[in-house]
């Protein structure tokens, strides 16, 4: 035998016994680790407890003794879990019931209606307004913002931009002018067409120049300073760009009500002279700052059944009559104005015919809602009653009474 086999088989027979004096090291040095971590563990659970304590501070003195200082040392009190009772912080968070009202929109073949609705409605309490931003810029009167809409149409309409592009920007406007204090009437023009200039790069294909921007303000606004002011609008408004605007609702009730091809539910199958006749009444709607007061889909909603019937609205809406009857019953001075001006279908160069009610259009919108105001004021409650007017109420004549 070799000298390496003998070694080789010596080792084999040391081996064994090696490992059975090795092995109960192992074993106390686990049951160490073990110690260890259940020491460690405890002194984590000690610490916990530890930062859970609570102090108070206890006057040595009694409290018939008054003036100077009186000495006073801090105790141990027994932990008290922290209970909120206050819950006005917490308003963003309380829940919104989103399914009183049924989806009105028909099984698609390529999502859940219901689910589609319901994000929808979310995005529409998402993106809040409010008409009393003008309290919070003493300098600014709401005629002013109906003069700014006014004119952020006329640009629309010259442009051919899309009804949406508008709606955008007077959505941004609004929610803008929410976020800022004391804002100077020299400033709206600016604000205005920055608010168009994001709309148009949002919605348009071929959105115009920042110079032509610049030069429909005629030298009131440069183009650094709807570039600065941009900045600036994007910041306040969180980069929420996305709203759904009146003139999007107002194509989803039309669609829904005339709607017969369900796999053709995104093309238009409404006709496009009720479309611009209901949103004429729109762009008069929102030049008045009262309209803020309700959502964009009950305004839409109130439009429609104005040229439609409370049954159509619920079909394409899913509100009733309690939801829309306040806003119904504002709309009327506004009905009656709008339906007092011819609405035609314009042409529009590289814009498709199947594509032309969906560009904004512009009318003499400030007399309109001028002889709105009037009409208002002509048929207010305080100027209804006989006594006010200085007449005498009188009984009327037997020949008369039914």
């Amino acid at each position: 035998m070799s000298r390496r086999s003998s070694r080789l088989q010596a080792k084999q027979q040391q081996l064994p016994l090696s490992c059975q004096e090795e092995s109960p090291q192992e074993s106390e040095h686990l049951q160490t680790r073990k110690r260890r971590t259940a020491e460690e563990m405890k002194k984590r659970e000690d610490g916990k407890i530890a930062k859970k304590h609570q102090y108070e501070i206890k006057s040595c003195w009694p409290p018939t003794i008054t003036g100077g200082i009186s000495p006073c040392i801090i105790i141990e009190t027994p932990h008290k879990e922290s209970v909120t009772t206050d819950f006005s912080r917490f308003k963003k968070y309380r829940f919104r019931n989103l399914f009183i009202n049924p989806s009105p929109l028909p099984e698609l073949n390529w999502g859940n209606s219901k689910d589609v609705w319901l994000n929808i409605l979310k995005k529409e309490n998402r993106y809040a307004h409010c008409k009393h931003f003008t309290s919070l810029h003493s300098s600014l009167q709401p005629h002013m913002r109906s003069i700014l809409l006014d004119w952020l149409l006329e640009v629309c309409e010259v442009y051919a931009l899309h009804r949406e592009t508008f709606y955008l920007a007077q959505d941004f406007f609004d929610r803008f002018m929410l976020t800022q204090k004391n804002i100077n009437k020299s400033m709206l023009q600016l604000i205005g067409i920055t608010s168009l200039f994001i709309a148009s790069k949002l919605e348009e294909i071929y959105a115009p120049k920042i110079q032509e921007f610049a030069y429909v303000t005629d030298g009131a606004c440069s183009e650094d300073d709807i570039v600065r002011m941009e900045l600036i609008m994007l910041k306040a408004l969180k980069w929420e760009l996305c709203p759904v605007t009146i003139i999007s609702w107002l194509n989803l009730y039309l669609q829904v009500d005339a709607l017969k091809d369900v796999p053709k539910v995104l093309l238009p199958q409404y006709s496009q002279e009720k479309f611009i006749q209901i949103a004429q009444l729109l762009d008069l709607c929102i030049l008045d700052v009262n309209s803020l007061d309700f959502q964009y889909r009950t305004l839409a909603a109130a439009a429609l059944c104005h040229y439609t019937s409370i049954e159509v609205v619920k079909k394409a809406s899913g509100l009733d009559w309690d939801s829309i009857s306040e806003c119904v019953e504002w709309m009327v001075p506004f009905v009656a104005v709008a339906k007092k001006a011819p609405v035609k279908l314009k042409n529009f160069k590289k814009v498709a015919v199947e594509d032309r009610h969906n560009i904004q259009t512009h009318t003499n919108y400030l007399d309109m809602l001028e002889e709105v105001n009037s009409e208002v004021a002509s048929t207010a409650p305080g100027q209804l009653s006989p006594v006010s007017t200085g007449g005498i109420i009188t009984p009327p004549k037997s020949t008369e009474k039914k």
